[in-house]
C-alpha cells in the first residue's frame, strides 16, 4: 500500500545491512547458473521462518547481474547462518564450488556493512513499506528529521 506522505525508518539498535547477488557471465550455461539462482529462494524461506536466526527482511533487484539487499539483527548471527551444517547455505555454497568454482559462468558476490545509531538514515515518499522501512519501523520524517542532516543527528 502507497503511503503518501513522507516517511523515515528506525531500527532500534545495531543492524547489519549484507549487499548479495550474482552475475551471470555466460547467459548459455543455464545448468551452471539456474542452481545457483535458485539456491536464494530456499535460504530465505528457511529464514523468513526462523525468525530466531536473525534475518529481518531482503528486497531484490533482477538483471544480468543481480543484487539483493539484506537486514540482519547482527554479524554474529549473520555469520552463524553462513556456517550452519543444517541450514540452506553452506550446501548452497559446496555446491557453487564443485559446480562451478572460478570457471568464469557465473559470478557471485557479497558486501556486509555493521550500522548503528546516527550512521544511516532514509527518506521514503509515496512508498509502500520498503527496504530498511520493512525490516523496522516508519515514522513521519517531519519536525527534527526533515532533512538528512536532521535524522543523522537523531533529529
Amino acid at each position: 500500500m502507497i503511503q503518501k506522505q513522507r516517511l523515515t525508518a528506525n531500527i532500534e539498535g545495531d543492524f547489519v545491512v549484507f549487499l548479495i547477488g550474482l552475475r551471470v557471465n555466460q547467459p548459455l550455461k543455464i545448468h551452471k547458473w539456474l542452481p545457483v539462482f535458485m539456491a536464494m529462494p530456499k535460504m530465505l524461506t528457511e529464514l523468513y521462518r526462523q525468525p530466531e536466526l536473525g534475518f529481518l527482511h531482503a528486497e531484490s533487484w533482477f538483471g544480468r547481474t543481480t543484487i539483493m539487499v539484506q537486514y540482519w539483527r547482527s554479524m554474529d548471527q549473520l555469520l552463524a547462518y553462513a556456517k550452519m551444517r543444517d541450514a540452506a547455505h553452506l550446501p548452497a555454497w559446496q555446491a557453487f564450488n564443485k559446480a562451478v568454482g572460478t570457471d568464469g559462468s557465473v559470478g557471485i558476490w557479497h558486501e556486509t556493512y555493521a550500522a548503528s545509531s546516527g550512521s544511516y538514515e532514509n527518506v521514503y515518499v509515496n512508498m509502500p513499506p520498503f527496504g530498511l522501512g520493512r525490516a523496522g519501523s516508519l515514522q513521519g520524517a517531519s519536525g527534527g528529521k526533515e532533512s538528512a542532516a536532521d535524522r543523522l543527528r537523531g533529529g
